[in-house]
């Protein structure tokens, strides 16, 4: 339990006290709350529902105007850039004349222009290079693979409700590792190993309700109750809801507490071919924080300093939780996987 620090006459703060802290090994075991096949089934619902075959290839803000980047995904190569129009820009990363590795090449006035020969791609179809379709919501690029994903195209990406990118702060942390989409979706579809695995950022968790495993896409939401660690005794208690609007993204967002409409957006990106001996996977997280407090316009104003403290913490984060995914991984592969 807690209680609010107040201050005077102010406006309550964010904080609470925990009154009765628990120790870490005399906390209430969930284990037999995470049921094996209630996350399997919400794993299932999620991997059923439709992706558009986009996927996220990082943070907007790591696309630049004055050179391009290169991204791997289901083992194909992807080149991006912004045209001088600053929109994004995607294709294959292979150049079509001899093969060159376009991620190389030049950015100049929004074409990308081949540093073998001098090949110029302005976005448009080009001796026989042809543009795939890309999106920059503001704070993710997603580029669209219809021959990788093979389901019916859309025309924008499965983006989750955010709060407005002008009046929240956003920072992206991205992790790699030896797993599949689907285990990094699951370790988001657990959230009840956050006490237990991460306690140096969570405590006091409990799943207020979670879905049962026949139910429709339109109730299925994990409903917690968690408080955040702040220094000690201190904590930001919220509750958060978990969700997976596509195949490959969980949102938690905030519905209750401290920071309303706040969201944090894990998406995996396969970065291997399917059926790879050794699959690797590309772990986006966006967290996009927001408050209606009067105070949180200087936050804003600070964002250049908070984003590293929040792809710090989300670094920290994803340590544990990627060896949950990993683990997972090797289970599954090996055929001794309990789940």
């Amino acid at each position: 339990m807690s209680e609010p620090i107040r201050r005077g006459d102010r406006r309550r703060l964010p904080l609470s006290l925990r009154r009765a802290p628990v120790p870490w090994e005399e906390q209430r075991a969930t284990w037999r709350q995470a049921r094996p096949a209630g996350i399997a089934a919400a794993l299932k619902r999620a991997t059923a529902r439709p992706s558009g075959n986009w996927y996220v290839v990082g943070a907007s803000r790591d696309f630049r105007a004055d050179r391009p980047a290169g991204r791997t995904v289901a083992g194909t190569e992807v080149v991006l850039w912004r045209d001088a129009g600053g929109g994004v820009r995607a294709g294959s990363g292979v150049c079509p004349h001899l093969g060159a590795a376009l991620k190389d090449g030049v950015v100049r006035c929004g074409t990308l222009i081949c540093r073998w020969h001098g090949l110029a791609l302005d976005g448009s179809p080009t001796a026989g290079w042809e543009p795939w379709p890309a999106y920059d919501d503001g704070v993710l690029v997603w580029v669209r693979l219809d021959e990788v994903g093979g389901e019916a195209p859309t025309d924008r990406p499965v983006v989750p409700p955010r709060p407005p990118v002008a009046e929240a702060v956003a920072a992206v942390h991205t992790g790699v590792g030896v797993c599949e989409a689907e285990d990094v979706v699951a370790n988001r579809l657990d959230p009840w190993h956050g006490a237990w695995l991460h306690p140096y950022s969570f405590v006091d968790l409990e799943v207020l309700s979670a879905p049962p495993d026949g139910v429709g896409d339109e109730e299925d939401a994990l409903v917690v109750r968690v408080s955040f660690k702040v220094a000690g005794r201190v904590v930001v208690p919220v509750t958060a809801a978990f969700t997976a609007p596509e195949p490959r993204t969980v949102t938690m967002r905030i519905t209750g507490g401290e920071g309303v409409g706040s969201v944090v957006e894990t998406h995996a990106t396969p970065l291997t071919a399917p059926g790879a001996a050794r699959p690797r996977t590309a772990v986006v997280e966006a967290v996009v924080a927001a408050s209606d407090r009067t105070g949180f316009a200087a936050a804003r104003a600070l964002a250049p300093l908070l984003r590293p403290a929040m792809r710090s913490a989300s670094a920290r984060l994803w340590r544990d939780d990627l060896a949950y995914a990993e683990r997972r991984w090797l289970l599954r592969s090996t055929g001794r996987f309990p789940g």
